[in-house]
């Protein structure tokens, strides 16, 4: 249950650096391309390497407005000069020398990816550098400066693809994209998160649910604090394969931040590696049910970069190129001595975190008492209908 598989991959890429102590470091995403390359994971037959295509500032421009796009190219001409504006110049997004192109590279990559995909060179394809799905049109937010996701979503559109969805289970509300398709029919955006209550970016409510021509195409989970593998998973399931199967998408796109996992410094989830495996197991399983297999995936957030994100993301390639990796399997030596060596910190020793999560059936019943149960129950109610689902399909235990 795979196919031709492309990875999307330049050293470049790691020039989208905000500098010292800033949490979206690169070395995230080149230590967990240095162990998908140690496992193997890239020799396969059936997988490609591939480059970032180059674009110009009219492709940004079919999801940024103009006038941003000239200040991303002042601040990143001059830092030195540039005032809080924009949203640059902030301790999310300090500006940095060549911060314009290292910007639109990420972008180039994800597009990379996309094209494969629709070229049929592909039927899944990666970008782990991007995934910055808070960019907004006019703004950047929340580490990221232009919408990688958005602006190959608007790609596929303009080639005249009719019904893309956009699957955000990265611990922080997908607004940006969401922003971007807000009235856009053609386009199902769902987030599952952790609720803005506690976390930025204080958005992604169940009552966001999209523009008047688009009235049930946003669509948040927003969880609890402390959600684990099964809350959180039960919320998948209770959620997003009943609505891909009504919207049958062509194409699935998905943002892959790995920060919902109990270690990360900077959110309140309580995931584990084997929780987050599993989440992409379903979602290639949904890609070959749904869109003929198609799926462009990128990263994401995720701040724990030695212990949690090389493992992650091992086990999302594994997923895209046809590999999955045995959570016992230990890591391979070769990675944990680079990491000793250069790095002088200890590695995880297998690819787990010894749990097993069990899933368990929203169909089963739910617990409206329950604080997953209840904001799943709120997402339902929100969206189902627009879709001709039932929301509450069975209640009790």
């Amino acid at each position: 249950m795979s196919g031709a598989a492309a990875v999307v991959w330049d050293d470049g890429l790691a020039k989208y650096d905000f500098g010292a102590g800033h949490p979206l470091a690169p070395i995230r995403v080149q230590l967990a391309m240095h162990l998908i390359r140690d496992m193997g994971l890239l020799e396969g037959p059936d997988v490609t390497v591939i480059d970032p295509v180059e674009i110009d500032d009219d492709m940004l421009a079919t999801v940024h407005d103009e006038e941003f796009i000239a200040a991303v190219r002042r601040a990143s001409e001059d830092p030195s000069q540039v005032e809080i504006h924009r949203g640059l110049g902030t301790d999310d997004v300090p500006t940095f020398a060549g911060m314009h192109e290292a910007s639109r590279s990420v972008c180039g990559a994800t597009l990379a990816a996309t094209q494969a995909v629709h070229a049929g060179r592909a039927v899944h394809a990666v970008n782990l550098a991007g995934g910055l799905h808070h960019a907004m049109p006019g703004a950047a937010a929340g580490f990221c400066v232009y919408n990688d996701i958005a602006l190959s979503i608007r790609w596929l559109l303009d080639q005249g693809v009719e019904r893309v969805a956009y699957v955000d289970v990265d611990v922080h509300h997908g607004d940006g994209v969401q922003a971007a398709f807000w009235d856009d029919p053609r386009v199902l955006t769902v987030s599952l998160h952790e609720s803005g209550r506690s976390l930025f970016p204080g958005t992604g409510y169940p009552t966001e649910v999209g523009g008047p021509a688009a009235l049930g195409y946003a669509v948040n989970v927003a969880l609890p604090p402390g959600t684990g593998d099964e809350g959180w998973l039960r919320a998948f399931h209770g959620v997003v394969p009943q609505l891909l199967e009504s919207f049958r998408p062509e194409f699935l796109v998905t943002q892959q931040g790995c920060d919902t996992h109990a270690d990360d410094p900077l959110a309140h989830l309580a995931l584990t590696v084997d929780g987050q495996r599993m989440t992409y197991q379903a979602l290639h399983r949904l890609a070959h049910r749904v869109s003929e297999g198609r799926w462009v995936a990128t990263g994401g957030g995720g701040y724990s970069w030695i212990d949690v994100v090389p493992r992650a993301w091992a086990h999302l390639m594994g997923e895209i190129v046809g590999a999955p990796v045995d959570p016992t399997t230990p890591l391979p030596e070769s990675w944990r001595s680079f990491v000793s060596t250069h790095l002088g910190v200890p590695t995880p020793e297998r690819m787990t975190d010894d749990q097993d999560p069990w899933v368990r059936s929203w169909e089963a019943g739910y617990d409206p008492a329950n604080p997953v149960d209840a904001a799943v129950l709120r997402t339902r109610e929100a969206v189902f209908p627009w879709h001709g689902l039932a929301a509450d399909p069975y209640h009790g235990f």
